[in-house]
């Protein structure tokens, strides 16, 4: 197993039941919270161990109280895999170049213009314009508002299953091209156009991948970045595609989590595409998160393929190099 896909992996005995964290579930089919103790200091190898196999089962665990600074943020991404840089094509926090800053407004500089509403609006897995999206984020809460600003995760292995049989059967066959564009409606701004042309990310993924540690098949659809299924004319891609975005985001593939400050949420990225709020720009509260995410492997299909690149370059670990 490489080290990316070890990110992510566990033990077999790990079907056990934890003896050491307390695990809450939130939902039939997603998101558990979890305690831990303090997760600003390092963590005993059965803890870590523990969290890895509620994350492979839950999709996504939240914690609650843990006022990390950056610093510990890093350290605790580390436990678990190899963190990337903060973001390929949008940077990264002054001095810590494996975080990356969830703003209330930071889209205010990549898009202009009125976006266009649909369902499944707004929901993604994060870099799937990459080769190899990240395995996992960690997403950490510092400036919460009062309220609003909740965010949504989906459980794409399950919404696979929840697929007829004939569906799945050709959705199996099927790839699509992912690649960062300016949302349906809206226009990008030249800051936009200019740090993709300088890290361009175009990719080729399987519709459906095949989880290794666990044989999950699992529905690898972001609706913000994949464009087109391949091989498909573009009615025939729309009409796919709409179906599945609006499949993925059936309630009841999906967990609501309120952010609290010091609140962190852990997400297995191959797994889930989540949904960051729209309310937040009602309100005139300020929001702000941090993120990091692991080195991820290149997606298996159905039928064995690899994920394949049209631009650009997979994602490494963070090194002073790739800042």
């Amino acid at each position: 197993m490489s080290s990316a896909a070890s990110a992510l992996a566990t033990d077999p005995a790990s079907n056990a039941p934890p003896r050491h964290i307390a695990i809450h579930p939130l939902t039939g089919h997603i998101g558990a919270e979890i305690e831990a103790g303090d997760l600003s200091r390092p963590l005993a190898p059965e803890v870590v161990d523990e969290i890895r196999a509620a994350l492979l089962k839950w999709k996504v665990v939240f914690f609650r109280d843990q006022p990390l600074t950056h610093a510990q943020h890093v350290a605790l991404a580390r436990a678990f895999g190899a963190p990337t840089i903060g973001h390929p094509v949008f940077g990264f926090v002054d001095g810590h170049p494996e975080v990356y800053s969830v703003g209330r407004d930071r889209f205010a500089t990549r898009h202009v213009g009125e976006p266009l509403i649909r369902p499944w609006t707004g929901w993604h897995t994060d870099v799937t314009a990459a080769v190899n999206p990240p395995a996992a984020s960690i997403l950490r809460g510092d400036v919460i508002p009062p309220y609003g600003g909740d965010t949504f995760w989906t459980n794409l292995a399950v919404a696979y299953e929840g697929l007829s049989a004939p569906l799945r059967g050709f959705v199996d066959t099927l790839r699509g091209v992912h690649a960062f564009t300016a949302p349906e409606g809206q226009g990008a701004t030249e800051d936009f156009r200019e740090k993709n042309k300088r890290r361009p990310l175009v990719s080729e993924h399987p519709l459906v991948r095949v989880i290794p540690e666990t044989g999950e098949r699992v529905l690898f659809v972001s609706p913000s970045f994949l464009k087109r299924v391949t091989g498909l004319t573009p009615r025939e891609s729309q009409q796919i595609l709409e179906l599945l975005f609006e499949h993925i985001t059936r309630p009841e593939y999906t967990v609501r989590f309120r952010w609290q400050p010091g609140s962190i949420a852990f997400w297995d990225n191959r797994t889930t595409a989540h949904l960051a709020p729209r309310d937040i720009y009602a309100l005139d509260f300020d929001r702000q998160l941090y993120r990091i995410t692991l080195k991820g492997d290149v997606p298996v299909g159905v039928d064995g393929r690899l994920s394949t690149i049209i631009e650009g370059e997979p994602i490494e670990a963070f090194s002073a190099g790739t800042a």
